[in-house]
């Protein structure tokens, strides 16, 4: 379970340079908080 939260960040991460490199720069910038906020929740569900 821990893989799939670690590729939904990656997923993420490369949604929000694809976003900001082609002048999306807002919606890049909300897509690139989704990373940590991915991580923690699978850092919750761990426990």
């Amino acid at each position: 379970m821990k893989n799939y939260f670690i590729i939904g960040a990656v997923l993420s991460l490369l949604l929000a340079l694809y976003l900001w490199f082609n002048g999306q720069t807002d919606e890049g910038l909300f897509v690139g908080l989704w990373v940590p906020s991915i991580l923690s929740l699978g850092a919750l569900l761990k426990k």
